[in-house]
């Protein structure tokens, strides 16, 4: 195989069209996932106001209970499946041909595939909550006392359009695990080893290979469980003979390491981000990349930690108390090595650098919380209270989604070819910062007091941290409103960014903003060293001087 030493010259951008298509390009199809992604985070985010200003007063007196629970339980279902997953995919799809030299996914068509069932499946999902027997009726488990007289009635109502939308959501992540498990490992460039591949890769490949060992438990167990409810089988009833603990198994085997599946990619980012922000190579790369497919293992070894009220052996408790409590250990190292990095570093505090820093600090809490909820007399304590729900939003929230908007300001000029503004994305990390934690902090102390989480109403003892949450709440709200203007004013008229405007090290950015269509074609680099060697002089690839030349005297003829 010839390699050629150059990137083709740039062609002309294609029409706003092939947005709205279905189109097999991996870098458009990422820009449809975090598009769509963002849409529905909006009306998640909305949902999540009326539950904070419901909960701003002891009394239920903005909603109806039964809608309240019903948008408790849509505002969480919308946040992971049809925001987080979708925007880690868009990333996905970005981020890992570029990074290892590959012109496009494997599969492009069940690429394609794959982001066009998120929009069918966030359409029933949505519908769902306004069909009799939806989730109002039904809560986060959906799964209500049920009598058997209409099956064929059970499957259009709301709760079948709802468990029909999240196997549907489980369809679509393992479309998209078996793409980038396979191009991680097939179609790296010339010289690009395992260990010359970037953290973000590792990551990636390590959550893949959780959803495709994970997620079919999920799928599998909401088939089953609509069998249940439509056809009358008896998987989960107790009167056939079934086990309603069986489908906690499977709920919970799949959904404790769907937060690894999250975080992981974060930690990839943060492990990217890092050197070039504070021009220093990643410490312990080798560790760090190691750490992702232990957390991997530890991660299916934990599910039962979340059933410990629900009547298991004490030796499944105790056992599952301490592998939860392991998978600190490989998550210690990589914040170590984070720490490492930033140690002594010439530090640069630009808008993907303060999301990455305030994303870090979120997750340290959240760790020490995590800590805590391993234990199995602190959980069954805190168990269902808002104690769990502040831990699993710092986690969600205040580490993933800060480390999501990091990447987005920090990959944005190589995909859209503009640069963001500066201004705007700092007051956004700020709004974002002071909201998230005057949100979720209060939220802690809540649960300790024992304030019961899917409530619209409580005692009024918990007014006051309510009232501060709340505001917390509506200052995260307000803090969306930067962050749009920011992009929507930067990819219309932003200024022209470079192809490397970060001075970074990577694949990536050998290629034009945005790059061609089929990245590097047939001129892929040769990868001759790892990753992140800043302050070293060490080229990442054969001829990078004469790469970047040819890309600086496009950009000036441009």
């Amino acid at each position: 195989m010839t390699i050629a030493t150059f990137p083709p010259e740039p062609k002309p951008e294609p029409g706003w069209g092939r947005y709205f298509s279905f189109c097999t390009d991996a870098k458009v199809i990422g820009i449809q996932y975090i598009v769509t992604a963002f849409f529905f985070f909006l009306i998640g985010g909305l949902l999540a106001m009326v539950i904070r200003g419901e909960l701003i007063t002891p009394e239920s007196d903005l909603v109806d209970r039964a809608v309240y629970n019903g948008i408790y339980t849509m505002h969480g279902t919308i946040m992971l499946f049809l925001f987080t997953f979708p925007v880690l995919n868009g990333l996905n799809n970005l981020l890992i041909p570029t990074m290892i030299g590959a012109p496009d996914m494997a599969f492009p068509r069940l690429n394609a595939v794959a982001f066009w069932l998120v929009p069918i499946f966030g359409f029933l999902l949505m519908a769902s909550f306004f069909v009799p027997g939806g989730p109002a009726y039904s809560g986060w488990w959906s799964y209500p006392p049920v009598s058997i007289q209409n099956p064929l009635g059970n499957l259009i109502n709301g709760q079948g359009m709802w468990i029909t939308a999240v196997a549907l959501s489980g369809v679509s992540s393992i479309m998209g695990a078996i793409n980038f498990v396979t191009t991680i490992l097939r179609m790296r460039a010339p010289g690009m080893t395992l260990f010359r591949m970037p953290v973000f890769c590792w990551t990636a490949l390590a959550a893949q290979s959780l959803q495709l060992i994970g997620l079919p438990a999920l799928t599998g167990g909401a088939i089953m469980l609509l069998m249940d409810l439509t056809f009358g089988t008896s998987f989960y009833r107790p009167e056939g003979g079934g086990d309603p603990v069986l489908y906690q198994h499977f709920f919970w085997f799949y959904s404790h390491p769907a937060v690894y599946v999250i975080i992981l990619p974060v930690f990839g980012i943060f492990s990217e981000l890092f050197p070039v922000y504070s021009r220093k190579p990643l410490f312990g790369y080798v560790y760090v990349a190691l750490a992702s497919f232990i957390i991997v293992g530890l991660g299916l070894i934990v599910w039962v930690h979340h059933m410990f009220p629900s009547g298991v052996a004490q030796w499944m408790r105790n056992l599952f108390m301490v592998t939860t409590m392991l998978i600190a250990v490989p998550t210690g190292v990589k914040v170590f090595a984070w720490l490492g990095t930033l140690w002594g570093g010439k530090l640069r505090l630009t808008t993907p650098m303060l999301f990455c820093l305030g994303g870090l600090f979120n997750f340290v809490f959240a760790g020490i919380t995590g800590i805590m909820l391993a234990t199995v007399p602190v959980d069954i304590h805190v168990s269902n209270t808002y104690f769990v729900v502040g831990h699993f939003h710092y986690v969600i929230y205040g580490a993933a989604v800060m480390g999501i908007f990091a990447a987005i300001y920090h990959w944005f000029p190589k995909f859209i070819g503009r640069m963001p503004y500066e201004g705007l994305g700092k007051l956004h990390f700020l709004l974002t910062f002071v909201g998230a934690n005057l949100n979720f902090l209060p939220m802690h102390p809540l649960g300790l007091m024992g304030m019961p989480r899917r409530v619209s109403s409580y005692d009024p003892e918990f007014t006051f941290w309510n009232v501060v949450a709340s505001l917390g709440a509506f200052l995260l709200g307000v803090s969306i409103i930067p962050f749009l203007l920011n992009m929507l004013s930067a990819w219309i008229r932003g200024p022209k960014a470079t192809h490397n405007p970060w001075n970074a090290i990577g694949l990536e950015w050998l290629l034009p903003s945005p790059p061609p269509e089929d990245n590097f074609g047939e001129d892929v680099p040769t990868v001759i060293s790892r990753p992140y060697g800043y302050g070293t002089g060490q080229p990442l690839v054969e001829h990078q001087d004469e790469i970047e030349r040819r890309l600086e005297l496009q950009e000036a003829a441009a």
